[in-house]
């Protein structure tokens, strides 16, 4: 009885590996697991709820198209490891990935040696896409983002004096304050305090009891959501009540569950609002609720969703897999259509896009204003 069953799975593989072969491979390297896991998971989801469309619609130059997830732990290290996995052993054809720009950087250098397009949903450092000309990113850069909080704190709620509260050891923060304090000190505002922690702190009373006796009008803290959670908390709980405000880093769920009643009354920047009223935020936001058991997609998700059909559509304008024409594709994008906003890829392979504002409100985000690069 062995030999025939043998002999079947040999017939049955025969037919299973040639189809398997005609399937297009695009790698995702992402937190899964880890302090930034809400960033890497709904980026995933992003990237599929776009795959289920491409793929229904015929998938790309008429082939079904593969996902490959490999988790980074939200360490650059990993990242390193990941993106050489998807590469050597998965041979995808284009990598999409990460959302920190610590681990983009880290991760980028394996890319561009290998000459395989990467394109980054949401790493902001201008860093980045300086490691090479195969890589690229669908998001706005920390200049603008940056400058589009200094901007609405000195105009809109009339703020002239800023503390910063950073996180030394993260590129993304880092570049955060350096473009915050440039355009404060531009437009003739004054930075009161410059203090830092290093991811994973618990404990910020010491740096923010010395910014409540500067007596600031408003605090830039532009880092990753478990810090900042507990940051809110930490502020309330020492008098300090000024609003604080931060980047794209605090849009998670986790920001609220951590910082409680605390993130109340604060403001960061980002890349979308479901509030928005736009026929393409609606449709995406409907799809995932129905696709994720009515969970509301935070900005990594749409900016995945973006991330994906980008590629899809550099690789049938490319023609073909290869790195190169896949790359001089995604070199070529002029108002692509996203979701989270039209993208032009310029010069320095870097996403023009708009910015939104938003203020937390009973546990909420709302919308207050959009900013136009």
């Amino acid at each position: 009885m062995k030999r025939p069953i043998a002999f079947a799975l040999v017939l049955i593989l025969s037919f299973i590996a040639p189809a398997m072969a005609q399937d297009i491979v695009v790698g995702h390297y992402g937190a899964m697991t880890g302090g930034t896991a809400t960033f890497g998971i709904s980026t995933d989801e992003g990237i599929r709820l776009a795959l289920d469309k491409i793929n229904a619609d015929g998938g790309v130059l008429g082939k079904q198209v593969k996902l490959v997830t490999e988790d980074t732990q939200g360490k650059p290290e990993e990242a390193v490891t990941a993106v050489q996995k998807l590469i050597n052993q998965d041979k995808v054809v284009a990598v999409l990935g990460e959302v920190a720009s610590s681990n983009s950087l880290a991760a980028a250098p394996v890319c561009q040696r290998s000459r395989v397009p990467m394109l980054s949903p949401a790493s902001t450092n201008p860093k980045v896409t300086q490691v090479g000309n195969y890589i690229f990113r669908s998001c706005f850069i920390d200049p603008f983002q940056g400058a589009a909080m200094a901007n609405f704190a000195m105009n809109d709620l009339k703020a002239k004096r800023f503390a910063v509260l950073y996180d030394v050891k993260q590129a993304y923060s880092n570049g955060l304050r350096e473009f915050f304090i440039e355009t404060v000190k531009k437009a003739g505002g004054e930075i009161v305090a410059d203090e830092s922690y290093s991811t994973d702190d618990i404990d910020f009373k010491a740096q923010l009891t010395k910014i409540r006796n500067t007596n600031p009008d408003a605090v830039y803290v532009p880092g990753y959501y478990t810090e900042v959670g507990l940051i809110c908390r930490q502020a309330k709980e020492l008098g300090l009540n000024a609003p604080l405000m931060g980047g794209d880093g605090w849009d998670s769920e986790q920001t609220f569950k951590i910082g409680g009643d605390a993130v109340n009354g604060n403001y960061f920047t980002n890349h979308y609002s479901p509030e928005e009223d736009r026929p393409a935020v609606k449709q995406f936001v409907d799809a995932y609720k129905a696709k994720y058991n009515g969970k509301t997609p935070d900005a990594m998700a749409i900016l995945g969703y973006d991330a994906m059909n980008l590629m899809a559509a550099a690789i049938t304008k490319a023609g073909n897999t290869k790195g190169k024409d896949i790359r001089d594709a995604l070199a070529d994008t002029k108002d692509f259509p996203g979701a989270s906003g039209t993208i032009t890829i310029d010069k320095e392979r870097n996403a023009q896009k708009p910015i939104v504002v938003l203020k937390i409100e009973n546990g909420a985000t709302k919308f207050m204003t959009s900013v136009q690069p």
